[in-house]
């Protein structure tokens, strides 16, 4: 690493510890040439995921658009912002755990299970833009729907 004073490569480390929530490991180090401290930060590098749209476009994973889709479904509900970022990690952990690509058809199925839980309005909001809802038919059979038990996620190797 280098001396962000003095541009030296030499240093060491005087103390590790983790930080962010242990996705980050914060060192303090000391130049071995000036003799100042300084702080790094290292992160794992994550692999970028990919998502296939049901056009078949590809395009990458960004957790701000699912969001953004959470947020709008939970609009006047009483749905913090910190648990509807709490649902998002919760998915991104998800499907990064999974591997692979990623369709959108899986994003939306992990996003109706976690408002279920989380928000029955919410749910059916999400629902209706998610299924494509025409008619008022189609939110009552999802009311209905709400009634029976979750059914656990489907991991896409049904045989």
């Amino acid at each position: 690493m280098r001396c962000p004073w003095c541009a030296d490569l030499d240093d060491k480390v005087v103390d590790s510890r983790t930080a962010e929530d242990g996705t980050a490991i914060r060192r303090r180090r000391e130049c071995l040439g000036c003799g100042r401290r300084f702080t790094t930060f290292e992160r794992l590098e994550e692999l970028p995921m990919v998502v296939v749209k049901r056009s078949g476009a590809r395009e990458p994973f960004v957790r701000g658009k699912l969001v953004a889709g959470l947020r709008a479904a939970a609009k006047n509900r009483p749905v913090s912002a910190a648990q509807l970022d709490g649902v998002a990690y919760a998915i991104e952990d998800a499907l990064r755990a999974e591997g692979g690509e990623i369709t959108t058809e899986r994003i939306g199925q992990r996003a109706l299970a976690s408002l279920r839980a989380l928000d029955e309005v919410a749910y059916l909001r999400f629902a209706s833009v998610y299924k494509g809802f025409e008619a008022a038919g189609d939110f009552q059979r999802e009311a209905g729907l709400l009634a029976d038990p979750p059914e656990a996620p489907s991991t896409g190797s049904d045989p």
